[in-house]
C-alpha cells in the first residue's frame, strides 16, 4: 500500500497566471460603471445653442469604486438635451469624430458665467470624473497619476466609450485634472499646468500663441490660422459717492429716549451696510484671428472701451446685516432664555405689602378674627399701588430699564383710550379703521395663528421687539410686560374694557395670549354688566343681585337669573375661597328655587288669581312667538338661560383630555354630563387669566408672540417689495407664507424650522436692499427719458436674478456709459486726481494730460481661448480640433489644453 501511495504524494505546485491583479480589477470596475450608465458608442447630440451651458439643466450621477483599499468616486456630468432623431442615428458615419472633440471648437458658449470648471476650460457638454472619495485624500505621486491615466485609456479602449474621462490629481483645491477621449482612430489628451507665479512672457497673447503652436507641433507650413477669444475682467470695489439708499438708525438717540428715529408699531427695514460689494465688468472679444490684433509686452490693442461685448455681474456682500432680520432674530433669541421676570428685575413686584412688615402678633390676630377679611380689602387697585411701590423700592427710577418717556409713549400706543380723561367704554373694543376682513393682509393671522394686525396683541409684539433691540434688551422686555400686566389688573378692577380686542368669546384662530386677553375682556364685560345691573336694581329698591357682591365674574349669567335670599347681608364679608366652592353654589341655587316654590304655593292658597296678578314675573327673555300656556292661555316666554362659558384653547384641550379619561362607564357618563353642564366661573377665574399673565417668563412671552412678529415681518416685506416689483421676490414670499403657515400652526414649533423662516425673511430683505442699492448706483430715478429709465430698471432687475447680464451697446450704450463713469471716478479717487467733471470745467488741455489717469484698473482676470484644426502628428494625419484655455489672475496661472491626434495614420 505504501508503494502505491508514493506517486500521489509527488504532486508539484501549479501557479495560475490568469488571476486578476488589483489594477486589472480596478479597470474592470471602471468598465462596469461605463456599461451600467450606457456610455458606450457614439451618441451625437444637437449643436450647442448660445448660452445653453448656463440656461440649461445639468445633472450628475455617481458611483463608488476602489483600487485596492483606496476609494474613488466616479461621477457622470451631463447637460440634459433632447436626443436626435432616429433617422440621423442610422446614418451616423463611421469616421465621425466624438461629440466632445466637436464641442472643443464650438464658440457659442465661451466663458460661461456659471458652470463646472471643466465645462469652462474645455467647452464639454458631457464628461466623467474619477476622484478620490475622501476630501482629504489625494493622488500626488507621478507614478500613481500615470497608472490611473493608463487605466482610463484601457477602459475607454475596451468599452468603446467616446465620453471624455478625467482623473483628479493633486490636492482637490488645485482642481487639477488629466484625461482622455477616444474615438474611431482618434484620441484627445487633456493636459493641465497650474502655477502660482506666471512667467512674464506668458502674460500676453503673443507668448501664449508660442506655447500653443509648440505644443501642437504642426508639421505644415504655413500653419493654419488660430482662432482667438479673449475676455478681460475688471473689478470695481470703490463706489465713491454712489451710496446705497439706507440710512441706519441713530441708536444713541433711540436709547436716550427720543422715539422719533423709529416710530413704535413700524418695523425697520433695509441693510446696515452696502449689500453690493463689487461690480465685475467682463469685456470680451469673441472672434479674433491671429495677425489682426497685437498684444505683447510692449503694446496692446485690447482697449476695454472698444470691446464688442460687455457683460456685468455683481458680487453680493456675504450675509449683510439687515435691520428687519436683526429685529426678528434678536426677539427669537429671547425664546431660549431661562430667567423669570422676577430674576431679571429683582424680587417679586406682586408681593403683598403686609408680608414684609407683618410680625407674629399680626398673624395671631388674623387667626382669631371673628369675621373673614372683606373682599374690598383685597382690591386690585391696592395691589397695583403696592407693586409700583415695590418697583420704586427695589429699583430706583433712574435704574429702570425703560426710560419714562419711552414707557409712556409705548403705553399710549398700546392703550390709546388712556389719552382721554376717562377710558372709553364703547361697545366695540376694536379700531374703526379695520382693513376689510377678506383682504389677504388681514387674514394672514389665520394662517400664522398670530393676531389681527390692528389688535393689541400684535402691537404689543412689535413694541417688545423694538424694546429688545433698542431700549434695554431683556430687562426692558420684562419691565414693559410687568407694566402691561398692571394695566390689565387696573382695567379689571375699574371695569374698563381692553382696547384693540374683538368682542365676543376668544378667537381660537389666534395665538393663545390673544385668546387670554379676549377672555379677560369677557370677564370685565360681565363684571361691568353685573355691577351696573346691581346699581339699577338698588335704585329701584328691588333685591335681585347675586349672592355675595363678587360672585361669578367670568360666567354668562344675567343679573335677573337668581333671586337673592334674606342671607345677603351676611354674605358680604365672605372670603374668596367661599365663592369657588361649587357645592355651596349648587345648594344656594336649590334653596332659592325651593323658596320661590314655597312663595308661589302660599300665594295660591291665600290670594288666588288676584294676588298672582300682583307678582312681577322674573327671568323672561322674550315671548316665544304665538305659543300660549294650556290652562290660562297666557303667552309662553323664553327664559333667560345661561350660555356656555367662553374658553381658550388650552382649557378646551385640558377639558377634552379629562372627559376622554372618564371612560364609558355609567359613573363616567354621569360625571361627564355634570362637567359639561357646570360652566359657572367664579371671580377667582379672572384672577387666574391675570395670574397666568403675571407668571409668564420672557421666553414664554416671546414664544407666544413670535407668530405675530413673523406676521408683521411678512407684511413689511410685502409692502417693501410692492415698491420695487421684483418677480423673484414675489415667488419667495409666497413660498415663505406657505412654509410659515405649516410651521406656526403647531403648538410648539421646532427652533430649527423657526430659524428657517427667519432666514427666509432676512434673505428677501437683502434682495430688496440690493435692488435699491443698484438703482441708486445706476441712477434710475435721475433718467430724464422714460425709455432709458425702463431700460436701466430692466438691467438692474436682471443683475439681481441672473448670474451675468449682457450690456446692450457695450461701452457705448446707456448702461455702459454709466459703468465707464463709475470706473473713471474710482480710478481718479485712487490716484488722488481731480474728478473728471472738475477737469472739464477748470483744467487746460495740458493739465488734463498731466492729470490723466487710466479709465480702468489692470484687469483682475485675463482669459484666452486658442483654437485650431491641424493634422497631428504627421502631415498626412487627419486634421483634428486643438484647443488651449488660459486664465491669469493675481495669484493663479492655469493652462488647460486639449490636443487631438490621429491614431490610425501617424
Amino acid at each position: 500500500m505504501a508503494a502505491d501511495s508514493e506517486p500521489e504524494s509527488e504532486v508539484f505546485e501549479i501557479t495560475d497566471f490568469t488571476t486578476a491583479s488589483e489594477w486589472e480589477r480596478f479597470i474592470s470596475k471602471v468598465e462596469e460603471v461605463l456599461n451600467d450608465w450606457k456610455l458606450i458608442g457614439n451618441s451625437l447630440g444637437k449643436p450647442l445653442e448660445k448660452g445653453v451651458f448656463t440656461s440649461g439643466t445639468w445633472e450628475e450621477k455617481s458611483d463608488e469604486i476602489s483600487f485596492a483599499d483606496f476609494k474613488f468616486s466616479v461621477t457622470h456630468h451631463y447637460l440634459v438635451q433632447e436626443s436626435t432623431d432616429k433617422e440621423g442615428k442610422d446614418e451616423v458615419l463611421e469616421d465621425v469624430i466624438p461629440q466632445a472633440m466637436q464641442d472643443l471648437l464650438c464658440m457659442n458658449n465661451d466663458f460661461p458665467p456659471r458652470a463646472h470648471c471643466l465645462v469652462r476650460w474645455y467647452g464639454l457638454r458631457e464628461f466623467v470624473v474619477i476622484a478620490p472619495a475622501a476630501n482629504s485624500d489625494a493622488v500626488l505621486s507621478e507614478s500613481k497619476c500615470n497608472l490611473l491615466l493608463s487605466s482610463v485609456s484601457i477602459a475607454l479602449g475596451n468599452t468603446g466609450c467616446q465620453v471624455p474621462l478625467f482623473v483628479q490629481i493633486h490636492h482637490k483645491w488645485r482642481r487639477m485634472y488629466v484625461g482622455e477621449c477616444q474615438g474611431p482612430g482618434v484620441r484627445t489628451d487633456f493636459e493641465m499646468v497650474h502655477l502660482r507665479k506666471v512667467p512674464n512672457q506668458y502674460t500676453h497673447l503673443s507668448g501664449l500663441l508660442d506655447i500653443f503652436k509648440s505644443k501642437i507641433g504642426c508639421p505644415l507650413t504655413p500653419l493654419p490660422p488660430v482662432s482667438i477669444a479673449i475676455r478681460f475682467t475688471y473689478v470695481l470695489q470703490d463706489w465713491q459717492q454712489y451710496f446705497w439708499p439706507q440710512q441706519p438708525p441713530d441708536i444713541d438717540a433711540l436709547v436716550g429716549g427720543e422715539v422719533g428715529g423709529l416710530e413704535f408699531g413700524k418695523l425697520p427695514f433695509g441693510a446696515c451696510e452696502d449689500p453690493i460689494s463689487e461690480l465685475h465688468l467682463a469685456t470680451t472679444w469673441p472672434h479674433l484671428t491671429e495677425g489682426i490684433i497685437v498684444d505683447n509686452d510692449v503694446y496692446s490693442d485690447l482697449d476695454p472701451i472698444q470691446a464688442p461685448h460687455w457683460s456685468v455681474r455683481v458680487r453680493k456682500a456675504d450675509n449683510p446685516q439687515c435691520l428687519l432680520g436683526d429685529f426678528v432674530t434678536e426677539f427669537f433669541k429671547i425664546c431660549r432664555r431661562k430667567e423669570s421676570t422676577d430674576e431679571i428685575l429683582g424680587r417679586s413686584t406682586f408681593e403683598e405689602e403686609g408680608r414684609e412688615i407683618a410680625d407674629i402678633t399680626h398673624a395671631l390676630s388674623k387667626l382669631t378674627e371673628p369675621a373673614p377679611v372683606p373682599i374690598h380689602k383685597l382690591s386690585v387697585s391696592n395691589m397695583v399701588h403696592t407693586a409700583k411701590k415695590k418697583i420704586r423700592k427695589h429699583r430706583g427710577v433712574e435704574e429702570s430699564p425703560l426710560n419714562n418717556d419711552v414707557l409712556n409713549t409705548i403705553l399710549l400706543f398700546l392703550f390709546p383710550d388712556a389719552a382721554s380723561e376717562k377710558p372709553l367704554d364703547g361697545t366695540s373694543s376694536t379700531d374703526n379703521n379695520n382693513p376689510p376682513s377678506e383682504s389677504e393682509e388681514y387674514n394672514l393671522y389665520n394662517q400664522f395663528k398670530s393676531a389681527p394686525s390692528d389688535s393689541l396683541t400684535y402691537k404689543l409684539a412689535l413694541c417688545l421687539c423694538m424694546i429688545n433691540l433698542y431700549h434695554g434688551g431683556l430687562k426692558g422686555v420684562a419691565h414693559l410686560w410687568q407694566e402691561f400686566v398692571l394695566e390689565m389688573r387696573f382695567r379689571w378692577e375699574n371695569n374698563f374694557l381692553i382696547p384693540g380686542l374683538a368682542s365676543g368669546p376668544p378667537d381660537l384662530r389666534c395665538c393663545l395670549l390673544h385668546q387670554k386677553l379676549q377672555m379677560l375682556n369677557c370677564c370685565i364685560e360681565r363684571k361691568k354688566a353685573r355691577d351696573e345691573g346691581r346699581k339699577t336694581n338698588t335704585s329701584d329698591n328691588v333685591t335681585n343681585t347675586y349672592p355675595g357682591d363678587a360672585g361669578k365674574a367670568g360666567d354668562q349669567l344675567g343679573p335677573d337669573n337668581l333671586k337673592d335670599t334674606d342671607k345677603e347681608k351676611g354674605e358680604v364679608g365672605k372670603s374668596w375661597d367661599s365663592w369657588s366652592d361649587s357645592e355651596e353654589e349648587f345648594f344656594e341655587c336649590l334653596s332659592d328655587t325651593e323658596e320661590l316654590k314655597g312663595n308661589g304655593q302660599e300665594g295660591g292658597k291665600k290670594g288666588g288669581p288676584k294676588e298672582m296678578a300682583n307678582l312681577k314675573p322674573e327671568g323672561r327673555l322674550i315671548q316665544h312667538g304665538k305659543l300660549t300656556l294650556l290652562h290660562n292661555g297666557e303667552p309662553l316666554y323664553i327664559p333667560v338661560t345661561q350660555e356656555p362659558a367662553p374658553m381658550t384653547e388650552d382649557l378646551l384641550e385640558e377639558q377634552s383630555e379629562v372627559l376622554a379619561k372618564l371612560g364609558t362607564s355609567a359613573e363616567g357618563a354621569h360625571l361627564r354630563a355634570r362637567m359639561q353642564s357646570a360652566c359657572l366661573l367664579s371671580d377667582m377665574e379672572s384672577f387666574k387669566v391675570l395670574h397666568y399673565l403675571a407668571v409668564q417668563k420672557p421666553a414664554d412671552l416671546a414664544r407666544h408672540l413670535l407668530p405675530c412678529v413673523i406676521h408683521a415681518a411678512v407684511l413689511k416685506v410685502k409692502e417693501e417689495e410692492s415698491l420695487e416689483n421684483i418677480s423673484s421676490v414675489k415667488k419667495i414670499i409666497k413660498q415663505m407664507i406657505s412654509h410659515s403657515s405649516k410651521v406656526l400652526h403647531f403648538p410648539n414649533p421646532e427652533d430649527k424650522k423657526l430659524e428657517e423662516i427667519i432666514h427666509q425673511i432676512t434673505n428677501v430683505e437683502a434682495i430688496i436692499a440690493r435692488a435699491r442699492s443698484l438703482k441708486a448706483k445706476f441712477g434710475t430715478e435721475r433718467c430724464e427719458q422714460e425709455e432709458e429709465k425702463e431700460d436701466l430698471e430692466r438691467f438692474v432687475s436682471c443683475l439681481l436674478e441672473q448670474p451675468e447680464v449682457l450690456v446692450i451697446g457695450a461701452g457705448r450704450g446707456h448702461a455702459g456709459r454709466i459703468i465707464h463713469k463709475l470706473f473713471v471716478n474710482a480710478q481718479r479717487a485712487a490716484a488722488m486726481a481731480p474728478a473728471e467733471e472738475e477737469l472739464k470745467r477748470t483744467g487746460s488741455p495740458e493739465e488734463r494730460r498731466q492729470n490723466s489717469v487710466s479709465d480702468f484698473p489692470p484687469p483682475a482676470g485675463r482669459e484666452l481661448i486658442l483654437r485650431s484644426t491641424v493634422p497631428r502628428p504627421a502631415p498626412y494625419s487627419r486634421a483634428l480640433p486643438q484647443r488651449m484655455y488660459s486664465v491669469l489672475t493675481r495669484e493663479d496661472f492655469r493652462l488647460a489644453g486639449a490636443f487631438s491626434s490621429d491614431t490610425s495614420f501617424f
